[in-house]
């Protein structure tokens, strides 16, 4: 039986620190994501990827708010604009390898709960830095709630609740089982209310969180979250940093219980690989694209880090 993966690729991946989201440079980090995922087909996987969108969103918005001419539009459907932006560099970087029609870009709903805690509490970083002032002149300005991100400066905030469906997992299953390489979910699939999934919400999905749950409706074997380190760090930032190898969940669940993946960076990644594992998911790896297959495969010296299933999974965050 093919085994699957899905691969989470961030908005960041596509949209590299210091530049601006330029089609080229859209265009050029896109075939370095489709050579790693390439790597991961050649060994054997059948994929879906799921891609963030947290900088192509936000300046989308700021496009929007640059102009009274053209009205502007809720959060939801910028999302939708973002997975056929991104999904379209994605495929052609996936089609010029594998040939065409290799790819398939699947538009996606998912849904959410509206009275999820995280509608009070904005944390999803969206757009590009700005400094101290000038975040909270354009927040005064705009209604917008900002915060320090990573150390980088400050970002736009919106809402991310938790996805709790796929509204097209049907769609998925029939075009990953005819053979397609298929993009979903992109941006974290675009919000609309449980229960009335035709009334759109005006938030923005973790990808993480995302392709966790469409590993888990999957049934996927492995869920690949790509970053820009090549291992997981304990003790960040201090004399005692180490890098994490192969560990287990129960290791992994740990670590976090003792604080050492913030949720403004590693959290989510690894609750995201806890509730995979947890539903009887057999690997997660979170780590670099040039290390994405090698991890994969076997793990050890000079690979990313790896997290297997324990036969007894701790109480997992949210």
């Amino acid at each position: 039986m093919t085994r699957t993966a899905v691969v989470a690729l961030g908005g960041n991946a596509l949209t590299r620190a210091g530049q601006s989201g330029t089609c080229d440079e859209l265009l050029a980090n896109a075939a370095m994501m489709a050579a790693s995922v390439n790597d991961v087909i050649e060994a054997g996987w059948r994929v879906v990827i799921v891609h963030g969108n947290g900088p192509q969103v936000g300046n989308l918005a700021l496009q929007q708010e640059a102009t009274t001419e053209v009205p502007a539009q809720p959060l939801a459907l910028l999302t939708a604009m973002t997975q056929g932006q991104l999904g379209s560099v994605l495929a052609r970087s996936i089609d010029l390898l594998r040939g065409p029609g290799t790819a398939a870009v699947l538009l996606t709903h998912v849904t959410v709960d509206p009275g999820d805690q995280a509608f009070a509490d904005p944390s999803k970083p969206i757009g590009p830095f700005f400094g101290a002032a000038e975040a909270q002149r354009l927040a005064d300005a705009r209604g917008w709630v900002v915060r320090a991100d990573s150390g980088r400066g400050h970002r736009r905030v919106v809402a991310s609740p938790a996805p709790t469906g796929l509204v097209e997992i049907g769609a998925l299953r029939a075009l990953l089982d005819a053979g397609h390489l298929v993009i979903a979910a992109g941006g974290g699939g675009i919000p609309v209310a449980a229960g009335a999934p035709g009334r759109a919400v005006d938030a923005v999905v973790d990808k993480d969180r995302a392709a966790s749950l469409v590993a888990r409706l999957l049934g996927a074997q492995a869920l690949l979250l790509v970053t820009a380190v090549d291992r997981v760090l304990l003790h960040f930032g201090t004399p005692q940093q180490s890098a994490l190898g192969t560990i287990t969940a129960a290791d992994a669940a740990r670590y976090h219980a003792g604080g050492h993946f913030p949720p403004g960076s590693m959290g989510p990644k690894v609750e995201a690989s806890l509730a995979f594992l947890a539903a009887g998911g057999e690997l997660a790896v979170i780590t670099s694209p040039a290390l994405l297959a090698a991890t994969l495969a076997r793990g050890g010296d000079g690979t990313g880090t790896r997290i297997e299933r324990s036969a007894v999974t701790a109480e997992l965050p949210r």
